[in-house]
């Protein structure tokens, strides 16, 4: 059996595990790379060589660019900013959220922005009186559109692109996307407002995703947080040197009373003597209070906070719950206790209900309320001995719009994208630069950086582009090329765009639309080159066959993503997705030939 029949029967067997859809993506990719080797399609080296390659290191180094701008709140703040204009009616909601997810995918690829928008548009539905399914999948399709407006969009652009260069066309330059993207936008867009609401199911989801972005005004509201309280340090010469707790006369000052007194070290002190740097946690009115810290030469080291700047760029509140064999069972901590060198413990509750500000022995299941800098609320993610509420992070990035080093994250996206505007670098180059530069501002860590890389996305695109080689290679490529040749006919270029886009868009509903570019894009070459049509063309509309991935729930992540929390079933996408769809196909039929000539 010759290399080339090897090769496509390796293609039919992957196409059925992924429609079965019962073995992870990457593990199906791995799968392949396997059997090229153990055929012999391809050698040890020739199979590994996808790993290596110019585009799957630039894919990853989009993801970790992406997690820069995205966890420093710019995205938060775009959604923030874009609906303050957008007013509160469906019509001018659905356009500004759309259209904000279109330029971010653009930006930080499809599934970054719909992750950073979901949680927006599910409060922004609520509010307005919609079901979020009403919102959800148009801001998926948009974005899918919005993903062809560069090209960074998508893996798929750059895939085709880096095809166009192989087949010496030259590849697409980089806001070359945005004649056929900007159309699919807006038409997107228009069909989701005027069509949406009858294609569209009233579905309820059965777990609402949370939304964060008020989280100060929530806590505020089950802790009592306007209370307050006052940490004073002793100074020296201070008349409250050597007494104890239970001696200081407050009689002078109507409505103060002691909370609790710390040492230096934090440690709490109950019958020592007050000693030099006690601090002393009081409560009452600002006026005694401050006629308290004059009186006794103390020192202001905090303040009440109002409730408007818990949540800052440096710090931030997190609660916390007590589970079962903890350590800190029958610790006794109160409101203002310093816990540690930078966390302040502002409230605790029991049942549900606050203890206000008196000294409480905790036990299981009680709620903390803690409030200090970012980095050490996030190292509570990995202290045992207490249960993060929420995380730290997505607290962060939900209510900290534009955080402290948002502006250093846009400059670096921004000169990456001046870099591939003008090609003065290679694209996978571009990607390292930017990336590097985002680790060693130290807006994203490198734990962090690892974490934002989709690895099955690296795996999956690895494994799979020595299977594209190998058809290309192998005169696979050629007998499907042939068929879809013969069965247009010679002379009859929009015929072959049309079985392209219909084979393209079919594939992709099932299978990753990564996979299927890398499936399709030898066959499309082979079929331009044997009707004689320029490769351009047939890989733009190439491009936009992979990205139309708009019928099921399992074609994207993305479209995953909301499923869950718009209620959607499986046969809810066909309805819109179908006409967008056809908008799309009529779209490429028209724009891409006139743009790219045969």
């Amino acid at each position: 059996m010759d290399d080339g029949t090897l090769s496509l029967i390796i293609l039919g067997l992957a196409v059925v595990l992924f429609v079965w859809n019962r073995l992870p993506v990457d593990v199906v990719a791995v799968l392949v790379a396997l059997a090229l080797w153990a055929t012999g399609v391809l050698g040890f080296t020739a199979v590994l060589a996808g790993f290596g390659d110019p585009v799957v290191i630039f894919i990853a180094t989009l993801f970790v660019v992406s997690e820069g701008v995205d966890s420093t709140g710019v995205t938060a703040w775009a959604g923030q900013t874009i609906v303050r204009y957008a007013g509160t009616t469906r019509v001018r909601l659905l356009i500004a959220v759309t259209g904000l997810c279109a330029v971010l995918s653009a930006l930080i690829t499809l599934n970054g922005a719909v992750a950073a928008l979901l949680p927006l548009v599910v409060m922004l539905a609520v509010r307005v009186g919609q079901p979020p399914s009403r919102m959800l999948m148009p801001l998926t399709f948009a974005g899918s559109a919005g993903s062809l407006l560069m090209l960074t969009g998508t893996p798929v652009n750059i895939i085709v692109s880096d095809a166009a260069s192989d087949a010496g066309a030259g590849a697409f330059p980089f806001f070359s996307f945005a004649v056929v993207g900007l159309p699919l936008v807006i038409g997107t867009i228009a069909i989701s407002v005027l069509l949406g609401p009858r294609l569209l199911p009233a579905a309820r989801p059965a777990h609402p995703t949370a939304d964060l972005s008020l989280h100060a005004q929530t806590l505020d509201i089950h802790y009592a947080l306007p209370n307050g309280f006052y940490r004073l340090r002793v100074q020296e010469l201070s008349p409250l040197l050597g007494l104890g707790v239970h001696d200081l006369d407050l009689t002078p000052y109507p409505g103060v009373a002691i909370v609790g007194v710390q040492d230096e070290r934090g440690r709490t002190r109950e019958d020592a003597a007050i000693d030099v740097d006690d601090v002393l946690v009081v409560t009452g009115p600002s006026e005694q209070v401050r006629s308290l810290t004059s009186d006794s030469r103390l020192a202001v080291s905090m303040e009440p906070t109002p409730v408007d700047n818990l949540m800052t760029r440096e710090t931030g509140v997190i609660e916390v719950v007590i589970p079962p064999r903890s350590s800190l069972v029958g610790e006794t901590v109160f409101p203002g206790m310093h816990r540690g060198r930078d966390l302040v413990i502002i409230a605790v509750q029991r049942m549900g209900k606050d203890r206000g500000n008196k000294q409480t022995e905790l036990h299981e299941g009680d709620a903390i309320l803690v409030h200090g800098p970012w980095p050490a609320l996030d190292e509570l993610t990995r202290d045992r001995d207490v249960l993060l509420v929420d995380s730290p992070e997505l607290v962060r990035r939900q209510a900290v719009p534009w955080g402290p080093k948002a502006s250093i994250a846009v400059t670096i996206l921004g000169a990456m994208v001046v870099l591939l505007a003008t090609g003065a670098v290679p694209p996978a180059m571009a990607g390292l630069l930017a990336a590097t530069a985002m680790v060693l501002t130290k807006v994203v860590g490198p734990r962090q950086a690892y974490r934002a890389i989709s690895w099955e996305i690296v795996v999956l695109i690895g494994s799979l582009i020595p299977l594209s080689a190998a058809i290309a290679s192998s005169g696979g490529a050629d007998r499907i090329a042939d068929l879809i040749v013969d069965a247009v006919g010679p002379g009859r270029p929009y015929l072959l765009l049309l079985a392209l886009f219909v084979l393209t868009a079919a594939l992709g509903q099932m299978v990753s639309n990564t996979a299927t570019v890398l499936i399709v894009t030898p066959i499309a070459v082979a079929a331009a080159e044997g009707t004689g049509t320029n490769v351009k063309p047939v890989l733009m509309l190439i491009a936009v066959a992979g990205a139309a991935a708009l019928l099921t729930p399992i074609s994207t992540p993305a479209n995953m993503m909301i499923m869950s929390p718009a209620g959607y079933r499986f046969g809810d996408y066909w309805k819109l997705g179908l006409v967008v769809m056809a908008w799309w196909l009529l779209t490429a039929l028209v724009i891409v030939p006139l743009v790219w000539p045969f």
